[in-house]
């Protein structure tokens, strides 16, 4: 690669990094206000050409990287001291030695969920559970998956504050995050299984609480 090609590579990468800041927002607008339209149009867009895919709004995968992100930064700006994981010298947990390599393991904590409704989806669907059709399913759960992570991330920081006011709001958030978490699940396997509530409430509430299980399994190996 000659200078001129690196400059061009440069070039592209800031405006891609900067164009975040005018479609985060954009997106998480759209996720928290109209969350299953969202769910529809990530599952959509997979079926344009690659370079034409989410051309108004980030990526799923992406996006929930970014709320994640965010919530990081926020944690590290309002938090006391170096997290316990990146401290800590046991298990697993000595291998996360960097803020950057903690990121990643909540990003694959905060996927798990995603992954087993998408895949609870596929089930009631009767189709068999293949790389290819798991992608949509998968893509969809990103955007609601990531507005929860970041409204429950805040809600933490909140909890673990001294103010009292802040300790409440903090619980009233998660408290909320989790019901509108599950509403939107269940509004989502309603129309795409066209079952009762009753039976789209049984799958949406086994795969997160599948998901919720294995994530803390998974996350008590770096304790």
């Amino acid at each position: 690669m000659n200078f001129m090609q690196l400059l061009q590579t440069l070039d592209d990468l800031l405006y891609e990094v900067m164009s975040w800041l005018v479609f985060f927002p954009i997106t998480l607008w759209r996720t928290v206000t109209r969350p299953l339209t969202m769910m529809e149009y990530a599952d959509s867009e997979l079926q344009d050409a690659p370079e034409d895919q989410y051309g108004d709004t980030l990526s799923p995968p992406l996006f929930l990287l970014l709320t994640l992100l965010v919530s990081h930064a926020l944690g590290l700006a309002l938090g006391n001291g170096v997290n316990p994981i990146v401290a800590s010298n046991k298990g697993l947990a000595a291998y996360i030695t960097s803020d950057s390599a903690l990121l990643l393991l909540r990003l694959v904590l905060f996927s798990i969920i995603p992954l087993m409704l998408a895949a609870a989806l596929l089930v009631g669907s009767r189709r068999a559970v293949t790389r290819e059709r798991l992608k949509g399913p998968f893509y969809a759960q990103c955007y609601p998956a990531g507005a929860f992570a970041l409204v429950l991330g805040i809600g933490v920081l909140l909890i673990h504050h001294e103010h009292g006011t802040a300790n409440h709001i903090g619980h009233a958030m998660v408290i909320a995050a989790m019901v509108a978490y599950f509403a939107v699940q269940v509004g989502w396997f309603r129309r795409h299984l066209r079952r009762g509530v009753f039976a789209a409430a049984s799958y949406a509430g086994g795969a997160i609480i599948g998901g919720m299980a294995f994530s803390i399994v998974f996350a008590l190996l770096f304790v």
